[in-house]
């Protein structure tokens, strides 16, 4: 296939775009079409990126918001106590098939690549053992990468590290934590030396749940950055949310951010649900509740975004669309300068695939897999200012979603 006068990234030309046998063959202007050749010139002008990446994301909990009720009060901590009320009607085809609806739902938006963390305080496991399955089922479309999770803790939830060891063994691709819901300082630091342990003896990456709350006494993030250095699992390591990053006093921000540098770790920002789930316990003013982005950013840190839920106890709402995550990232993090919009694009694909250890096969350039989306835009600006929808989407050169342009028609 020859897809004619595209515009790649911030290109300020149009270019041709060759794909033979699912890899980008050549890239170049005014490419002339080879005998028998398929010639694509209806997107002539659009833009041309790589699969949008979903960093963190909770699939085995999606499309349940109120069942079996709703989370009035919108903190983290009541819709934890919904997901466990609903556990009782998880069996590993229910969740298959709603884990199923959501995957398609992204999949319409252009994401090929996404992380979830699914909850391993199951003593039978029965969601991980779903998705692990899903991901075989899926794979010629969408890569999943699974973080075993313990959403109650490994040493606040009996037999939490046996839990996560079978989990690795299993199949999951990432060790996970969450510090600030242990029981303790104590449990918190010693929780994170047995997923940095369990890791390193199966080959795991590290997402840990780090600091979701608004307490700025929670500090499990200087622990995850300090174990990331010293083992020197640099950038196999990621901190999700370090929402108490946002009432950290700036003295000890400025101290942090020397291992933060030196760890090499990524950071994922959900800001849709951080801002949501954040300042629940604010009377006013209310803080965002989403970490320093900006200020990782401007460090050369790693920052990617996540939709975190769709539609769960923890956000009524959720579409699987990444632009909305971009849209609320950057006026919750005051990242709405020029080139911070133009560049915003990025959180969602190439520190993304940073951030999932996905290596030099991302991206668009000769003789890597043709997988790349179609914007109904021609650049990132309008795609994100008027919601551009994605027009197709190609996987190793095979079309897996396409949709049409939206048409709208005022009548004065």
């Amino acid at each position: 296939m020859l897809l004619k006068q595209v515009y790649l990234e911030h290109a300020k030309e149009p270019a041709d775009i060759r794909i033979s046998d699912g890899k980008f063959e050549k890239i170049g202007p005014d490419l002339a079409p080879l005998p028998g050749e398929e010639v694509e010139e209806g997107f002539a002008g659009k833009m041309v990126l790589p699969p949008f990446i979903e960093s963190h994301v909770h699939l085995d909990t999606c499309l349940t918001a109120g069942r079996p009720r709703w989370n009035l009060s919108g903190t983290l901590f009541e819709g934890i106590q919904c997901w466990e009320e609903y556990k009782p009607f998880l069996t590993k085809q229910e969740v298959k098939e709603r884990v199923g609806q959501a995957i398609r739902l992204q999949a319409g938006n252009g994401i090929q690549h996404v992380r979830t963390h699914v909850d391993i305080n199951d003593p039978k496991l029965t969601a991980l053992e779903a998705i692990l399955e899903l991901r075989e089922e899926v794979r010629d479309y969408m890569d999943i990468q699974i973080v075993a999770f313990p959403q109650y803790g490994i040493l606040s939830y009996p037999n939490g590290r046996e839990l996560l060891e079978q989990a690795l063994k299993m199949g999951a691709d990432a060790a996970g934590a969450i510090p600030h819901f242990e029981f303790t300082r104590e449990y918190s630091v010693e929780s994170l030396n047995i997923c940095f342990e369990l890791a390193q003896k199966y080959g795991k990456l590290i997402d840990v749940h780090c600091d979701e709350i608004d307490d700025e006494a929670s500090r499990g993030l200087e622990t995850v950055a300090t174990r990331a250095y010293e083992t020197g699992m640099g950038d196999m390591v990621t901190a999700s949310h370090t929402t108490a990053m946002h009432s950290y006093n700036n003295a000890y921000v400025i101290r942090l951010m020397r291992i933060l540098k030196m760890s090499g770790m990524n950071f994922v920002a959900n800001p849709c649900v951080n801002v949501h789930l954040g300042g629940r316990a604010d009377t006013y003013p209310k803080r965002r509740s989403m970490t320093r982005v900006k200020e990782l950013t401007a460090e050369g840190i790693n920052v990617s975004f996540g939709s975190d839920d769709i539609f769960d106890p923890w956000n009524p709402l959720g579409n699987g669309k990444m632009r909305d995550q971009v849209f609320m990232g950057l006026y919750t993090g005051h990242m709405l300068g020029y080139e911070e919009i133009v560049n915003s694009y990025r959180f969602v694909t190439y520190n993304a695939a940073r951030t999932l250890h996905l290596g030099d096969a991302y991206g668009i350039a000769e003789g890597k897999d043709a997988d790349f989306v179609i914007l109904d835009a021609g650049n990132w600006y309008d795609a994100l200012n008027y919601d551009a929808a994605v027009l197709r989407s190609y996987r190793h050169g095979r079309l897996i979603a396409s949709a049409q342009p939206a048409r709208k028609e005022v009548l004065f």
